[in-house]
């Protein structure tokens, strides 16, 4: 028996993102009293791999087939399923993001087990298996008991504390033979953002709505926003407007993140757009209306209009980097 881990690459290199999944595998493992097992899909060179076990992971596989070269979540999911049954793996464990969301549930058909969606804690008890997650758009949690022999878990991005325990794992790697029949995703263009942090892996995101007011006024949010080497995102009425690019769109119907610090300029905090970045572990909210919504969520608040508030800001925050 086991805790398996998928551990997602880009062209070969782990993010953030892929060691806090692996740290609370171990944590899960120590309860459950077994081991991790970290499994990567695609060429990783050993080095690479090798990081995996710095959080934990007992045994690392990474699984390569010449027949797949891109993401395909039907071919992904098989691969998953036999290397799960062969491990005797109980809990399998994916992050809460676009991968993740995609090969959970196809997972859980295969195998007969039970989800545990956006979980945010380590389960609460093993006997009977009880999760912890955020229900209703973040404004209340649910304890949801798992009953299945498997048990799937997607982990909620930024959820779960770093703890580096080296295990000294060597890693293996397998060739996998798949069945490239069913398998339908197709590449035709790529184009990578470049020069830009990802609001997917920012740390920090600076974000505005309405209260902005003009898109002439958003040069001291991107400057502040600079200065914190962070990532710019905004609320859905100013993609809407057309005043800043539809991929930095967060809420509901965007993008969700769960940075360190989100700081929201001039968003009122409607629940769409709170759903998608409630999860982040400190907001800092800035409106002029003290009723907003906003600082029902945030941890810090200030009262004012933004467009002065800013200015002020981002001469605080040269001063600190003097």
């Amino acid at each position: 028996m086991s805790v398996l881990v998928y551990t997602e690459n880009w062209d070969g290199l782990f993010k953030k993102q892929s060691f806090e999944l692996v740290s609370y595998a171990s944590a899960v493992a120590g309860m459950m009293n077994t081991k991790v097992t970290a499994l990567s899909i695609g060429k990783v060179d050993a080095e690479e791999l090798g990081k995996l076990g710095n959080w934990g992971a007992e045994k690392i596989i990474n699984a390569v087939s010449d027949e797949l070269t891109v993401f395909d979540s039907q071919a992904y999911t098989g691969i998953i399923a036999d290397i799960a049954r062969a491990e005797g793996s109980k809990v399998i464990i994916f992050s809460n993001n676009i991968s993740g969301k995609a090969l959970a549930p196809r997972l859980s058909v295969r195998l007969k087990a039970g989800i545990g969606a956006g979980v945010s804690k380590l389960p609460l008890s093993i006997e009977p298996f009880t999760v912890y997650k955020r229900t209703y758009s973040g404004n209340a949690f649910a304890h949801l008991v798992i009953n299945s022999d498997v048990k799937i878990l997607t982990l909620a991005q930024n959820s779960f504390d770093l703890t580096e325990k080296p295990t000294g794992a060597v890693p293996e790697t397998i060739n996998v033979s798949i069945d490239s029949s069913p398998v339908r995703t197709v590449v035709t263009d790529r184009v990578q953002q470049t020069g830009k942090i990802l609001l997917t892996d920012a740390e920090i995101v600076v974000s505005g709505g309405r209260g902005m007011k003009s898109p002439d006024n958003w040069g001291p949010l991107v400057e502040l926003a600079s200065l914190l080497n962070a990532a710019t995102a905004c609320s859905r009425p100013v993609s809407d407007e057309g005043w800043r690019p539809h991929e930095e769109h967060t809420g509901q119907t965007g993008k969700m993140i769960a940075p360190n610090l989100y700081i929201a300029v001039g968003i009122s905090g409607a629940t769409q757009h709170l759903a998608g970045v409630s999860s982040s572990k400190y907001i800092v909210a800035i409106n002029n209306d003290k009723d907003a919504p906003i600082f029902e969520a945030a941890q810090y608040g200030i009262v004012g209009d933004a467009l002065k508030i800013l200015p002020k800001l981002v001469d605080a925050v040269k001063g600190l980097k003097k």
